[in-house]
Protein backbone atom coordinates (compact mmCIF):
# COMPACT_ATOMS: atom_id res chain seq x y z
CA UNK A 1 0.00 0.00 0.00
CA UNK A 2 1.33 3.26 -0.97
CA UNK A 3 1.74 5.94 2.04
CA UNK A 4 -0.17 9.11 2.04
CA UNK A 5 1.39 12.69 2.22
CA UNK A 6 0.66 14.07 5.71
CA UNK A 7 -0.72 17.34 4.49
CA UNK A 8 -1.22 19.36 7.37
CA UNK A 9 2.72 18.77 8.19
CA UNK A 10 3.59 20.20 4.62
CA UNK A 11 0.87 23.49 5.40
CA UNK A 12 3.11 24.05 8.54
CA UNK A 13 6.08 23.73 7.25
CA UNK A 14 5.38 25.89 4.26
CA UNK A 15 4.07 28.58 6.92
CA UNK A 16 7.04 28.28 9.48
CA UNK A 17 9.96 28.43 6.70
CA UNK A 18 7.72 31.72 5.07
CA UNK A 19 8.00 33.25 8.19
CA UNK A 20 11.76 33.81 8.20
CA UNK A 21 12.57 37.09 6.06
CA UNK A 22 8.92 37.48 6.21
CA UNK A 23 7.84 40.77 4.29
CA UNK A 24 5.22 42.97 4.29
CA UNK A 25 1.57 41.36 2.30
CA UNK A 26 2.66 37.67 3.35
CA UNK A 27 5.86 36.95 1.00
CA UNK A 28 9.43 36.43 1.85
CA UNK A 29 12.74 38.01 1.23
CA UNK A 30 15.44 35.44 1.68
CA UNK A 31 18.45 36.33 -0.76
CA UNK A 32 21.02 33.66 -1.76
CA UNK A 33 23.10 33.96 0.83
CA UNK A 34 21.99 36.33 2.97
CA UNK A 35 21.11 36.07 7.26
CA UNK A 36 18.04 34.94 6.07
CA UNK A 37 19.13 32.46 3.43
CA UNK A 38 20.80 31.03 6.21
CA UNK A 39 18.62 31.35 9.08
CA UNK A 40 16.26 29.63 6.11
CA UNK A 41 18.96 26.95 5.62
CA UNK A 42 19.63 26.50 9.17
CA UNK A 43 15.99 25.20 9.41
CA UNK A 44 15.67 23.00 6.71
CA UNK A 45 18.88 21.48 7.90
CA UNK A 46 17.46 20.82 11.06
CA UNK A 47 14.32 19.85 9.70
CA UNK A 48 16.41 16.57 7.11
CA UNK A 49 18.64 15.71 10.23
CA UNK A 50 15.41 15.05 12.38
CA UNK A 51 13.69 12.88 9.65
CA UNK A 52 17.21 10.69 9.42
CA UNK A 53 19.18 12.17 6.06
CA UNK A 54 22.50 12.14 6.25
CA UNK A 55 23.02 16.09 5.41
CA UNK A 56 25.98 16.99 3.08
CA UNK A 57 27.05 20.60 2.08
CA UNK A 58 28.89 21.00 -0.95
CA UNK A 59 31.31 23.20 -2.30
CA UNK A 60 28.99 26.20 -3.53
CA UNK A 61 26.49 25.36 -0.64
CA UNK A 62 24.35 23.00 -2.25
CA UNK A 63 22.51 20.41 0.33
CA UNK A 64 21.53 17.52 0.05
CA UNK A 65 19.72 14.70 2.61
CA UNK A 66 19.92 11.66 1.66
CA UNK A 67 18.02 8.23 2.72
CA UNK A 68 19.87 5.17 2.31
CA UNK A 69 18.02 1.94 0.16
CA UNK A 70 18.30 -1.30 0.56
CA UNK A 71 21.32 -1.18 -2.35
CA UNK A 72 23.95 1.08 -2.52
CA UNK A 73 23.07 2.66 -5.58
CA UNK A 74 22.86 6.13 -7.31
CA UNK A 75 19.84 8.08 -5.66
CA UNK A 76 16.44 9.13 -6.71
CA UNK A 77 16.79 12.95 -6.01
CA UNK A 78 14.07 15.54 -5.58
CA UNK A 79 14.30 19.15 -4.30
CA UNK A 80 14.71 22.88 -5.55
CA UNK A 81 15.59 26.07 -3.90
CA UNK A 82 14.76 28.03 -0.60
CA UNK A 83 16.38 31.59 -1.71
CA UNK A 84 13.84 33.63 -3.37
CA UNK A 85 13.64 37.33 -4.78
CA UNK A 86 13.47 40.46 -2.96
CA UNK A 87 9.80 40.37 -3.04
CA UNK A 88 8.58 37.17 -3.41
CA UNK A 89 6.10 34.69 -2.18
CA UNK A 90 6.35 31.25 0.11
CA UNK A 91 6.07 28.61 -2.54
CA UNK A 92 8.16 29.67 -5.25
CA UNK A 93 11.39 26.30 -4.77
CA UNK A 94 10.15 26.23 -1.17
CA UNK A 95 7.81 24.24 -1.93
CA UNK A 96 9.69 21.35 -3.84
CA UNK A 97 12.02 21.63 -0.82
CA UNK A 98 9.75 20.96 2.22
CA UNK A 99 7.48 18.44 -0.01
CA UNK A 100 10.46 16.03 -0.75
CA UNK A 101 10.82 16.24 3.32
CA UNK A 102 7.45 14.87 3.77
CA UNK A 103 7.87 12.54 1.18
CA UNK A 104 10.70 10.70 3.37
CA UNK A 105 8.19 11.69 6.76
CA UNK A 106 5.69 9.29 4.95
CA UNK A 107 8.27 6.59 4.21
CA UNK A 108 9.57 6.49 7.38
CA UNK A 109 5.72 6.49 9.32
CA UNK A 110 5.52 3.40 7.07
CA UNK A 111 8.31 1.83 7.76
CA UNK A 112 9.75 1.42 3.86
CA UNK A 113 12.95 1.37 2.77
CA UNK A 114 13.11 1.91 -0.92
CA UNK A 115 15.39 -0.28 -3.21
CA UNK A 116 17.57 2.80 -4.30
CA UNK A 117 18.10 5.77 -1.97
CA UNK A 118 16.08 9.02 -1.84
CA UNK A 119 18.04 12.38 -1.76
CA UNK A 120 16.32 15.62 -0.95
CA UNK A 121 18.25 18.46 -2.49
CA UNK A 122 18.32 22.48 -2.48
CA UNK A 123 20.38 24.56 -4.51
CA UNK A 124 22.42 27.55 -3.81
CA UNK A 125 21.47 30.72 -6.03
CA UNK A 126 18.83 29.42 -8.08
CA UNK A 127 17.01 32.62 -8.21
CA UNK A 128 19.84 34.96 -9.66
CA UNK A 129 18.56 37.69 -8.09
CA UNK A 130 21.37 39.09 -5.94
CA UNK A 131 24.38 36.57 -8.10
CA UNK A 132 24.29 36.06 -11.31
CA UNK A 133 23.93 33.32 -12.95
CA UNK A 134 21.06 32.36 -11.75
CA UNK A 135 20.59 28.38 -11.07
CA UNK A 136 23.93 28.63 -9.82
CA UNK A 137 24.17 25.88 -7.47
CA UNK A 138 22.94 23.23 -9.89
CA UNK A 139 24.69 24.62 -12.65
CA UNK A 140 27.78 24.30 -11.05
CA UNK A 141 26.63 20.57 -8.99
CA UNK A 142 26.06 19.43 -12.99
CA UNK A 143 29.15 21.10 -14.15
CA UNK A 144 28.36 23.47 -16.45
CA UNK A 145 30.42 26.51 -14.11
CA UNK A 146 33.23 26.49 -12.54
CA UNK A 147 33.62 27.11 -8.70
CA UNK A 148 36.14 30.08 -9.02
CA UNK A 149 34.08 31.42 -11.74
CA UNK A 150 30.98 31.03 -9.36
CA UNK A 151 32.74 31.93 -6.21
CA UNK A 152 33.91 35.42 -8.22
CA UNK A 153 30.41 36.46 -8.76
CA UNK A 154 29.54 39.37 -6.81
CA UNK A 155 26.28 41.75 -6.13
CA UNK A 156 25.63 45.38 -7.06
CA UNK A 157 27.65 46.06 -3.98
CA UNK A 158 30.79 43.87 -4.85
CA UNK A 159 30.14 41.24 -2.34
CA UNK A 160 31.35 37.96 -3.56
CA UNK A 161 30.07 34.18 -3.64
CA UNK A 162 32.42 33.11 -2.34
CA UNK A 163 32.86 35.60 0.76
CA UNK A 164 29.44 34.91 1.74
CA UNK A 165 29.50 31.05 1.64
CA UNK A 166 32.00 31.61 4.06
CA UNK A 167 30.17 34.51 6.24
CA UNK A 168 27.34 31.77 6.82
CA UNK A 169 29.14 29.01 7.09
CA UNK A 170 28.10 27.13 4.05
CA UNK A 171 31.16 26.74 2.24
CA UNK A 172 30.91 22.72 2.17
CA UNK A 173 33.74 20.07 1.82
CA UNK A 174 31.71 18.14 -0.63
CA UNK A 175 32.62 18.22 -4.34
CA UNK A 176 29.17 19.15 -6.07
CA UNK A 177 28.13 16.40 -8.11
CA UNK A 178 29.64 14.24 -6.14
CA UNK A 179 26.35 12.45 -5.98
CA UNK A 180 25.20 11.42 -9.29
CA UNK A 181 21.30 10.53 -9.43
CA UNK A 182 19.72 7.89 -10.96
CA UNK A 183 17.18 10.64 -11.65
CA UNK A 184 15.65 14.11 -10.81
CA UNK A 185 12.15 14.81 -9.93
CA UNK A 186 11.35 18.81 -9.66
CA UNK A 187 7.65 19.72 -8.16
CA UNK A 188 7.32 23.24 -8.07
CA UNK A 189 4.25 26.11 -8.45
CA UNK A 190 3.66 26.62 -12.37
CA UNK A 191 4.18 30.40 -11.93
CA UNK A 192 2.21 31.11 -14.30
CA UNK A 193 -1.20 31.49 -15.23
CA UNK A 194 -2.26 28.28 -17.45
CA UNK A 195 -3.22 25.50 -15.14
CA UNK A 196 -5.54 27.85 -12.78
CA UNK A 197 -7.33 29.33 -15.84
CA UNK A 198 -7.56 25.55 -17.18
CA UNK A 199 -8.74 24.42 -13.86
CA UNK A 200 -5.90 21.87 -14.35
CA UNK A 201 -4.38 19.66 -10.98
CA UNK A 202 -1.36 18.44 -12.20
CA UNK A 203 1.10 20.15 -14.99
CA UNK A 204 3.50 17.54 -16.71
CA UNK A 205 6.42 19.57 -17.76
CA UNK A 206 7.91 18.59 -20.98
CA UNK A 207 10.79 21.07 -21.46
CA UNK A 208 12.31 24.40 -20.11
CA UNK A 209 12.47 27.71 -21.92
CA UNK A 210 16.04 28.78 -23.19
CA UNK A 211 16.80 32.11 -21.45
CA UNK A 212 19.15 34.94 -22.47
CA UNK A 213 19.93 37.84 -20.18
CA UNK A 214 21.73 40.85 -21.08
CA UNK A 215 23.24 44.32 -19.46
CA UNK A 216 23.63 47.18 -21.24
CA UNK A 217 25.54 50.11 -20.35
CA UNK A 218 25.20 52.80 -22.50
CA UNK A 219 27.06 56.24 -22.31
CA UNK A 220 25.81 59.68 -23.78
CA UNK A 221 26.16 63.20 -22.54
CA UNK A 222 24.19 65.22 -20.35
CA UNK A 223 23.08 68.18 -21.32
CA UNK A 224 19.99 70.65 -20.40
CA UNK A 225 16.03 69.41 -21.06
CA UNK A 226 15.33 72.45 -22.28
CA UNK A 227 17.96 74.31 -24.24
CA UNK A 228 19.16 71.56 -26.26
CA UNK A 229 17.36 70.58 -29.55
CA UNK A 230 16.20 67.27 -30.20
CA UNK A 231 18.67 66.79 -33.36
CA UNK A 232 21.57 67.59 -31.42
CA UNK A 233 20.99 65.01 -28.04
CA UNK A 234 23.08 61.73 -27.51
CA UNK A 235 20.68 60.70 -24.71
CA UNK A 236 21.26 57.29 -23.14
CA UNK A 237 18.12 57.42 -21.74
CA UNK A 238 16.47 57.53 -25.10
CA UNK A 239 17.74 54.20 -26.02
CA UNK A 240 16.93 52.49 -23.40
CA UNK A 241 13.12 53.34 -23.48
CA UNK A 242 13.28 52.16 -27.67
CA UNK A 243 14.76 48.80 -26.66
CA UNK A 244 12.19 47.77 -23.79
CA UNK A 245 9.30 49.07 -26.80
CA UNK A 246 11.37 46.90 -29.49
CA UNK A 247 11.58 44.02 -27.13
CA UNK A 248 7.89 43.84 -26.41
CA UNK A 249 6.83 44.76 -30.22
CA UNK A 250 9.21 41.65 -31.22
CA UNK A 251 7.30 39.03 -28.91
CA UNK A 252 4.24 39.98 -30.00
CA UNK A 253 5.60 39.61 -33.56
CA UNK A 254 7.38 36.57 -33.21
CA UNK A 255 4.39 34.85 -30.78
CA UNK A 256 4.92 31.45 -29.57
CA UNK A 257 6.57 31.11 -26.28
CA UNK A 258 8.61 34.19 -27.29
CA UNK A 259 8.61 36.45 -24.44
CA UNK A 260 10.46 39.72 -23.46
CA UNK A 261 11.23 41.99 -20.70
CA UNK A 262 13.29 44.72 -19.39
CA UNK A 263 13.41 44.59 -15.74
CA UNK A 264 16.25 46.30 -14.70
CA UNK A 265 16.77 50.03 -15.47
CA UNK A 266 19.00 53.22 -14.02
CA UNK A 267 19.62 56.83 -15.12
CA UNK A 268 22.38 58.70 -14.22
CA UNK A 269 22.01 61.40 -13.10
CA UNK A 270 18.43 60.32 -13.07
CA UNK A 271 16.83 64.46 -12.53
CA UNK A 272 13.73 65.58 -14.39
CA UNK A 273 15.51 68.42 -16.06
CA UNK A 274 18.91 66.85 -17.79
CA UNK A 275 19.53 64.09 -20.57
CA UNK A 276 20.93 61.48 -19.25
CA UNK A 277 24.50 60.62 -19.81
CA UNK A 278 23.89 56.97 -18.82
CA UNK A 279 21.86 54.12 -18.44
CA UNK A 280 22.02 50.31 -17.47
CA UNK A 281 19.30 48.38 -18.38
CA UNK A 282 18.90 44.34 -18.61
CA UNK A 283 16.62 42.36 -20.68
CA UNK A 284 15.10 39.01 -20.37
CA UNK A 285 14.82 37.11 -23.76
CA UNK A 286 12.58 33.40 -23.84
CA UNK A 287 12.03 30.82 -26.11
CA UNK A 288 11.06 27.74 -26.02
CA UNK A 289 13.21 26.90 -29.83
CA UNK A 290 16.54 27.88 -29.39
CA UNK A 291 16.87 28.78 -33.09
CA UNK A 292 13.63 31.43 -32.46
CA UNK A 293 15.70 33.01 -29.04
CA UNK A 294 18.75 33.20 -31.37
CA UNK A 295 16.75 34.98 -34.09
CA UNK A 296 15.21 37.53 -31.16
CA UNK A 297 18.59 37.98 -29.74
CA UNK A 298 19.98 38.84 -33.04
CA UNK A 299 17.16 41.19 -33.82
CA UNK A 300 17.51 43.21 -30.71
CA UNK A 301 21.18 43.49 -31.40
CA UNK A 302 20.66 45.46 -34.45
CA UNK A 303 18.25 47.70 -33.21
CA UNK A 304 20.78 48.95 -30.64
CA UNK A 305 23.39 49.33 -33.02
CA UNK A 306 20.43 51.19 -34.78
CA UNK A 307 19.69 53.80 -32.51
CA UNK A 308 23.38 53.65 -30.84
CA UNK A 309 24.63 54.60 -34.23
CA UNK A 310 21.65 57.22 -34.80
CA UNK A 311 22.13 59.03 -30.74
CA UNK A 312 25.82 58.65 -30.99
CA UNK A 313 25.84 56.23 -28.08
CA UNK A 314 28.74 54.10 -26.37
CA UNK A 315 27.00 50.98 -25.83
CA UNK A 316 28.77 48.06 -23.47
CA UNK A 317 26.98 44.47 -23.34
CA UNK A 318 27.34 42.01 -20.66
CA UNK A 319 26.07 38.36 -20.64
CA UNK A 320 24.39 37.34 -17.56
CA UNK A 321 23.21 34.06 -18.41
CA UNK A 322 22.60 32.69 -21.49
CA UNK A 323 20.83 28.77 -21.29
CA UNK A 324 19.63 26.72 -24.26
CA UNK A 325 15.80 25.21 -23.68
CA UNK A 326 16.34 21.46 -21.89
CA UNK A 327 13.89 18.65 -23.23
CA UNK A 328 13.09 16.42 -20.07
CA UNK A 329 13.28 12.94 -20.05
CA UNK A 330 9.79 11.45 -22.34
CA UNK A 331 9.89 8.41 -20.01
CA UNK A 332 10.36 9.81 -17.25
CA UNK A 333 7.71 12.70 -18.12
CA UNK A 334 4.87 10.05 -18.83
CA UNK A 335 5.59 8.86 -15.42
CA UNK A 336 4.49 11.83 -14.18
CA UNK A 337 1.72 11.92 -16.06
CA UNK A 338 1.05 8.05 -15.20
CA UNK A 339 0.75 8.95 -11.11
CA UNK A 340 -1.24 12.15 -11.47
CA UNK A 341 -3.99 9.93 -13.23
CA UNK A 342 -4.21 7.13 -11.15
CA UNK A 343 -4.98 9.62 -8.49
CA UNK A 344 -7.97 10.54 -10.37
CA UNK A 345 -5.88 14.04 -11.03
CA UNK A 346 -6.25 15.67 -14.17
CA UNK A 347 -3.22 17.13 -16.30
CA UNK A 348 -2.10 19.43 -18.99
CA UNK A 349 1.56 18.72 -20.86
CA UNK A 350 3.38 21.87 -21.14
CA UNK A 351 6.40 23.69 -21.11
CA UNK A 352 8.05 25.74 -17.97
CA UNK A 353 8.40 29.64 -18.88
CA UNK A 354 10.67 29.91 -15.71
CA UNK A 355 13.89 28.09 -15.46
CA UNK A 356 14.28 25.64 -12.90
CA UNK A 357 17.16 23.51 -10.92
CA UNK A 358 15.69 20.44 -13.27
CA UNK A 359 16.89 22.02 -16.39
CA UNK A 360 20.60 21.74 -15.02
CA UNK A 361 20.07 18.12 -13.68
CA UNK A 362 19.27 16.96 -16.83
CA UNK A 363 22.60 17.35 -17.73
CA UNK A 364 23.62 14.32 -15.57
CA UNK A 365 20.49 12.30 -15.25
CA UNK A 366 17.35 11.64 -16.45
CA UNK A 367 15.06 14.70 -15.46
CA UNK A 368 11.47 15.86 -15.02
CA UNK A 369 8.79 18.40 -13.23
CA UNK A 370 5.29 18.17 -11.79
CA UNK A 371 3.83 21.54 -12.03
CA UNK A 372 0.37 22.76 -9.48
CA UNK A 373 -1.41 25.94 -10.05
CA UNK A 374 -0.22 29.33 -9.18
CA UNK A 375 -3.86 30.85 -8.77
CA UNK A 376 -4.15 33.87 -11.31
CA UNK A 377 -0.56 33.08 -12.07
CA UNK A 378 1.04 34.98 -9.81
CA UNK A 379 4.79 33.77 -8.70
CA UNK A 380 7.61 36.56 -7.79
CA UNK A 381 5.08 38.24 -6.03
CA UNK A 382 4.30 38.76 -1.66
CA UNK A 383 1.03 37.60 -3.29
CA UNK A 384 1.70 33.94 -4.46
CA UNK A 385 -0.59 31.53 -3.73
CA UNK A 386 -1.76 27.97 -4.19
CA UNK A 387 -4.70 25.93 -2.54
CA UNK A 388 -3.71 23.95 -0.18
CA UNK A 389 -5.67 20.95 -1.65
CA UNK A 390 -3.29 21.38 -4.97
CA UNK A 391 -0.34 21.68 -3.14
CA UNK A 392 -0.84 18.68 -1.14
CA UNK A 393 -2.20 16.68 -4.43
CA UNK A 394 1.47 17.36 -6.00
CA UNK A 395 3.17 15.73 -2.74
CA UNK A 396 1.55 13.05 -3.18
CA UNK A 397 2.10 12.62 -7.03
CA UNK A 398 5.60 13.15 -6.19
CA UNK A 399 5.67 10.26 -3.46
CA UNK A 400 4.26 8.05 -5.67
CA UNK A 401 6.21 8.70 -8.51
CA UNK A 402 9.36 8.86 -5.78
CA UNK A 403 8.60 5.24 -4.73
CA UNK A 404 7.69 4.09 -8.25
CA UNK A 405 10.97 5.20 -9.94
CA UNK A 406 13.50 4.23 -6.41
CA UNK A 407 12.45 0.55 -6.32
CA UNK A 408 12.44 0.38 -10.04
CA UNK A 409 15.71 -0.51 -12.74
Amino acid sequence: MVPTVDGESLLAALDKLARIGAIEGGGCARLALSDEDKAGRDLVVRWMKALGLEVRVDAIGNVVGLRAGREDLPPVMTGSHIDTVRTGGRYDGNYGVLAGLEVIRALNTARITTRRPIAVAFFTNEEGARFQPDMMGSLVYAGGLGLNEAYAAADKDGVSVGDELRRIGYLGAARPGAIRPHAFIELHIEQGPLLDEEKVRIGVVESVQGISWTEYTVTGVSNHAGTTPMRLRRDAGYLAASVNLFARKLAREMGGHQVATVGALSLRPNLINVVPNRAVFTLDLRNTDEQRLREAEARVAAHVAEVAGEERLEVETKVLARFEPVIFDSALVDRVEHHARTLSLDTRRMPSGAGHDAQMMQRLCPAAMIFVPSVAGLSHNVKEHTEPADLIAGAQVLLNLLLDVAEGG
